[in-house]
């Protein structure tokens, strides 16, 4: 049996509606998944290079967790066990009241998982381009905090804008994931055309294109901010 093309069907109503609000709900979750990675990342690479013990092995048991248990695992125990497990009022409120509840689980999901990735990098760029210059800053008179918070963490920072492109680009593409829970993102509308159209070739071509033009933005986005801040330069000066 031959397939039969229709690529009409990408521009006729409704399939050309669902595809459009998957792609947007896509690129929301993607970058509302990032914010909450990077504020996690920051925090938790910070306190992964202080000098505190109880605070390095804080964030070494978060990032140990978060990294090795699947991201697709932790969004069905986001999803489907923390309401039951969490007091009755809280639990409801979670699957009831909670506005949005698949996207929120699925953005707090992601976020999660992409931010102890984050955190490494912090960690790897502030002892890889900002330690070293800390005895310097030292001799200046600077306080300790003072030359971690004005020298180490802002060097350590910038050195990782480009490395940080890999993680940016697995967070668009784990934001997939959240169709099994529910959420009519990109993949889940281009299957929601297929079933209704048998035109499967088509609908995962515009959803191929899709992604692959928020990944070529996102590369391209986070290398205009890597050569505005001088990060290539701070990288090589450390090899």
């Amino acid at each position: 049996m031959n397939y039969r093309w229709d690529w009409s069907v990408l521009i006729r109503e409704p399939y050309i509606d669902w595809l459009w609000s998957g792609l947007l709900l896509t690129l929301a979750i993607s970058i509302l998944s990032w914010a909450v990675a990077l504020t996690i990342g920051i925090v938790v690479g910070v306190a992964r290079s202080a000098p505190s013990r109880v605070a390095r092995l804080l964030a070494g048991i978060y990032i140990d967790v978060f990294r090795s248990v699947p991201p697709l695992v932790q969004l069905f125990l986001w999803y489907f066990v923390l309401p039951e497990i969490v007091p009755d009022g809280v639990g409801l409120w979670l699957k009831r009241d909670l506005p949005y509840p698949e996207i929120v689980t699925a953005v707090v999901a992601i976020g999660l998982f992409a931010g102890a990735r984050v955190a490494e990098q912090v960690r790897a760029g502030i002892e890889a381009v900002g330690a070293p210059l800390l005895p310097a800053a030292l001799a200046t008179g600077l306080r300790p905090l003072q030359a971690f918070r004005l020298i180490a963490l802002p060097l350590g920072l910038r050195a990782i804008v480009g490395p940080l492109t890999s993680e940016f680009l697995i967070t668009i593409k784990l934001s997939s994931l959240s169709l099994t829970i529910g959420v009519l993102e990109l993949t889940a509308q281009s299957r929601h055309v297929e079933n209704y159209t048998f035109q499967g070739f088509e609908a995962f071509t515009f959803a191929t294109v899709g992604y692959l033009v928020i990944g070529l933005c996102a590369t391209g986005l986070m290398r205009l901010i890597d050569g505005r801040i001088g990060g290539a330069s701070l990288r090589k000066a450390t090899t």
